[in-house]
């Protein structure tokens, strides 16, 4: 199977990240997105302290009934820091026929260069950068100095392939402009967020009284 990884701190989860998994799926010919909830993130402070437990279950109702989705708990059963090279070395231990495809935002893969081990993430899955419609720029000249020589372009299949055997993929997405920030500003004021995120997460947000301050 060929298995999309969406990670990030989901806090909370919004039509934006279902959006970008469809696009990528249908892009990449994937089986199925998991959804990974991180349990601390390493690059950010955790907006709100709201905790892995409120989060992850937000991200099942958003997901609910939809086969093609579906949640990855691992960096809340390791806890700690959730660093994503340690993820994707569990994950192929768990699931060595799978091919995962490691999903990323723009802004994210040009500080790949800050995260812990980044030049493993090349030898355990495919990359996959969404960028917004008018990206125009090489994934390539993105890339650290020190790794950018492991990459050629394979003109057949239109990627950047590294010498580990996965690709380097620029997916560019419809933009749905939402973000975690704007839902909390909003659920902080107590305005509507209606078309921001489904009703099931409102309701689990308002039942739990979350995001208030």
């Amino acid at each position: 199977m060929r298995i999309g990884l969406l990670g990030g701190t989901f806090n909370p989860i919004h039509y934006g990240h279902l959006h970008i998994a469809e696009e990528v799926m249908a892009s990449c010919a994937l089986d199925q997105v998991w959804f990974v909830p991180a349990y601390r993130p390493p690059h950010k402070a955790l907006a709100g302290e709201v905790s892995y437990v409120d989060r992850l279950a937000m991200v099942r109702l958003a997901i609910a009934g939809d086969e093609r989705f579906q949640v990855c708990t691992i960096e809340g059963e390791r806890g700690g820091t959730s660093y994503s090279v340690e993820t994707l070395e569990q994950l192929h231990e768990r699931h060595p026929q799978y091919e995962f495809f490691f999903i990323m935002g723009l802004d994210s893969f040009q500080e790949i260069g800050l995260w812990r081990e980044y030049p493993r993430l090349f030898d355990l899955a495919n990359i996959v950068v969404t960028a917004r419609p008018g990206f125009s720029g090489s994934l390539r000249e993105l890339l650290p100095v020190a790794i950018a020589g492991r990459f050629c372009y394979d003109s057949d299949s239109k990627k950047l392939l590294c010498d580990s055997g996965f690709s380097l993929i620029a997916v560019t997405h419809t933009c749905r402009d939402i973000s975690s920030t704007e839902v909390r500003q909003l659920l902080a004021a107590r305005r509507d967020c209606e078309g921001k995120i489904p009703a099931a997460v409102i309701d689990y947000i308002q039942q739990h009284e979350l995001y208030l301050c």
